[in-house]
């Protein structure tokens, strides 16, 4: 939509101010609804319960010293430990004021966070900041502020003093609309991943919160607009987030907040919804789920994740094919450790108790067996529940080793059973400098040294976009699910003729894997011996249960069936630091070959669970 249509819109539309959150005409409205809902009332308890606990402290400052720590060792947590408690901070007052507004003490500390958050020294992150640069830096979460103390500023309305609503609008003009309308373009602006969507989606909205000029308003949102349309251009048509589903949660989460206020602001004259790809897109989230809250986890993706209920409700208002999950898989209101506002918001706002009624029995949903096989990014995705009661999943990937936020992963698979992981993927590890720069695949999370893909004469994958898979084979039924890959493209060193690796996923009864892996060496190499070992990831301990069986014992009991006169196996406890900072501990197991003489190497690994 071109500038001179937008403005005519937007002029001739008069949804504005509280009705882009909702369908109450006041503030009032809103809270009553919110307290009278039973479905919300765990989630007030959780906010409330953090607000009691906060409120007891003071507002932690950032200091110079903890904004020099990025800069001087690459580390990023004992900074942003402390930016996003104040963005917590920000949430957890702003909302128990709105809820209870006759509680002094919640508006204090929601006026106080205000102010200092207006006082820092920069939105941005150290990771993201660029001391000197000749215009001020906007990142995610920069964006977010202004989003969030826009959207403050409405819902609080005449509460909030003319002081701290002339002060929001002021710091969010210098920090955001100013550099973005008269010293842009970003980077970002271009992204075809979750920058361009958070940056570009929290700047529209703040500015259809905040601007009453139609033609400032409109100028602001043709490049928002512009920047959403490269997001969508980094998906394919099959809708799936090669970053991992919560880039999913987060990209596309602020895609939809966005997309929801202007639709309201210009009385659906402007649907960012009215789209395929955006429908495809918003069925990824059904599709990502293996079991309860355990997700498929390629890429910095963690291996589990609670559901945004107020996105999801938004989506299956816009989609009646996106399913609401149980209300027993609904994210704690901590779990966000970012402490972001929009959604913190709309998991109250957007809720539907129509469409959360859990199941009676009170136990755990189990997601409906499913598979997919999603071509773009080259993923097979299969659920199954089994006559045992059991649930099982598996899945794997081709792809390239260039994808946003890459892991060096193509042919690497899981495998999950009732929640529980048993051939894994270690998912994100620590963000730091290191992290994402020269020597990321050196860390275990991002080499494929990390993952379940063979090493072939001492080589691991090459990070690229040449280094790739090929798709040979594709198919998602009832009965069994398959995927072959032609992989001896994504190991650039190795002297290969051809790598082609085979997931057979049978289903009939209790699920068998068989993995296929057939290599044939280049004619150049001639007769040297060649080495090959093939690697496994899981979490849980393997034990070697005689000659050519390997058990992988959870809740259930995996086993696995090779050829013990070509294999030597070997385990070998690791452990890395992941996202959170933590220590974690895990294991790989090895297959060595005995010998490798021949231009071309067999293998088969069966895996099984025990009834």
């Amino acid at each position: 939509m071109n500038r001179k249509r937008m403005k005519e819109v937007l002029e001739l539309s008069r949804r504005r101010g509280l009705t882009l959150l909702a369908s109450e005409s006041s503030s009032d409205r809103l809270v009553a609804r919110l307290r009278e809902s039973k479905t919300n009332q765990t989630l007030i308890m959780e906010i409330k319960s953090e607000a009691d606990l906060l409120v007891q402290t003071a507002d932690p400052e950032l200091t110079y010293s903890l904004f020099r720590v990025y800069g001087e060792t690459g580390e990023r947590l004992a900074y942003e430990r402390v930016y996003f408690e104040r963005r917590k901070r920000l949430n957890a007052f702003v909302i128990m004021a709105l809820l209870e507004p006759g509680n002094k003490g919640y508006e204090t500390a929601a006026l106080n966070i205000i102010w200092s958050i207006c006082n820092e020294f920069t939105w941005c992150l150290p990771a993201h900041f660029n001391a000197g640069a000749e215009k001020p830096d906007i990142d995610l979460f920069a964006a977010e502020t202004g989003f969030a103390l826009s959207e403050v500023s409405l819902l609080l309305g005449e509460r909030l003093p003319a002081l701290l609503r002339e002060r929001i609008e002021a710091e969010v003009e210098q920090r955001i609309f100013r550099p973005f309308l008269n010293q842009g373009p970003y980077g970002w602006e271009t992204a075809e991943h979750n920058w361009s969507a958070v940056c570009a989606g929290s700047i529209g909205a703040a500015a259809i919160h905040l601007i009453d000029d139609t033609e400032r308003l409109s100028v602001v949102l043709e490049r928002v607009l512009h920047s959403l349309d490269c997001y969508l251009s980094g998906f394919g048509e099959d809708g799936a987030c090669a970053e991992g589903y919560l880039y999913w949660q987060y990209g596309f989460g602020y895609y939809v907040y966005f997309a929801q206020l202007l639709k309201s602001a210009t009385d659906g004259k402007i649907n960012l919804f009215d789209s395929d790809k955006v429908k495809e897109i918003a069925l990824f989230q059904q599709k990502s789920f293996t079991g309860g809250s355990t997700v498929v986890n390629f890429s910095d993706s963690p291996a589990s994740s609670g559901i945004f209920m107020g996105l999801s409700c938004c989506l299956h208002g816009e989609y009646e094919e996106v399913i609401v999950p149980d209300a027993s898989l609904r994210a704690d209101y901590s779990a966000d450790h970012c402490g972001r506002w929009a959604p913190a918001i709309r998991n109250l706002v957007w809720v539907r108790e129509e469409w959360m009624e859990s199941d009676a029995s009170g136990s755990v949903a189990i997601w409906p067996s499913e598979s997919y096989y999603l071509p773009d990014v080259q993923w097979l995705l299969s659920r199954h529940a089994a006559e045992d009661g059991g649930s099982y999943s598996f899945a794997a990937k081709g792809g390239h080793n260039e994808e946003p936020h890459n892991h060096n992963d193509t042919g690497h698979f899981i495998v999950h059973a009732d929640g529980q992981t048993y051939l894994a993927d270690l998912g994100s590890g620590m963000y730091t400098a290191q992290y994402f720069g020269e020597e990321r695949y050196t860390l275990w999370c991002n080499g494929s040294q990390g993952h379940s893909v063979p090493i072939i004469d001492g080589c691991h994958q090459q990070n690229g976009a040449t280094y790739r898979a090929t798709v040979m084979e594709a198919s998602a039924d009832k009965l069994s699910d398959q995927l072959t890959l032609e992989l001896s493209a994504a190991y650039g060193h190795a002297e290969l003729e051809c790598f082609k690796r085979r997931f057979l996923w049978n289903k009939d009864r209790l699920p068998v894997l068989t993995l296929t892996d057939t290599i044939a060496f280049a004619a150049s190499s001639g007769q040297k011996e060649h080495t090959v070992t093939e690697r496994f990831i899981t979490f849980i301990a393997p034990e070697l249960a005689g000659e050519g069986r390997v058990l992988l014992k959870g809740k259930r009991q995996l086993s696995m069936s090779y050829n013990h006169q070509l294999w030597e196996p070997a385990v070998t406890p690791r452990s890395d630091t992941d996202h959170f900072g933590h220590e974690r501990f895990w294991y790989t197991l090895d297959f060595q070959a005995k010998a490798v003489t021949g231009p071309a190497l067999s293998a088969e690994f069966i895996f099984q669970f025990d009834s």
